[in-house]
């Protein structure tokens, strides 16, 4: 680590600790953040940022602890710093239990196209010539 990390590099360490001790609290977490980084330079507001976790959640989930994180390198105190980041790591490791994710395979339930293929047939049935019904069958059965 250099003497001035990013957010980021903030960020991934957290997710380092978070990873060797899975069970740990976001306290001792956000505790071992401040000690580890006390001392350091401050991150620069330019690079207020942090890995992109589209994927995962929304941006605005992912993204909840900048502003904390933001006020924190304004006032140079790390326990906001580290405060922002548990914020954004919570999102991003809470979203997907409690969201049903489309792409999450436990959750079949959330599988929109079955609530919608009956009224997609009829839609098609009427608006759609027998001859072209006709074809797009034979398509998709082929």
């Amino acid at each position: 680590m250099s003497n001035q990390p990013t957010v980021s590099d903030i960020f991934r360490r957290a997710l380092e600790i978070r990873k060797s001790n899975p069970n740990g609290s976001y306290n001792d977490l956000k505790s071992q953040l401040v000690s580890e980084y006390s001392g350091k330079g401050y991150p620069a507001t330019a690079y207020l940022t942090i890995p992109e976790y589209d994927n995962i959640a929304p941006e605005e989930d992912w993204t909840a602890g900048l502003p904390i994180v933001f006020r924190g390198i304004q006032n140079e105190d790390w326990n906001d710093i580290a405060h922002g980041i548990i914020i954004s790591l919570e999102q991003v490791e809470n979203y997907p239990k409690q969201s049903g994710r489309e792409d999450d395979p436990a959750k079949e339930w959330r599988n929109r196209g079955k609530s919608i293929a009956e009224a997609e047939d009829k839609v098609l049935e009427k608006w759609m010539p027998e001859e072209l019904m006709a074809v797009a069958k034979r398509n998709i059965s082929n």
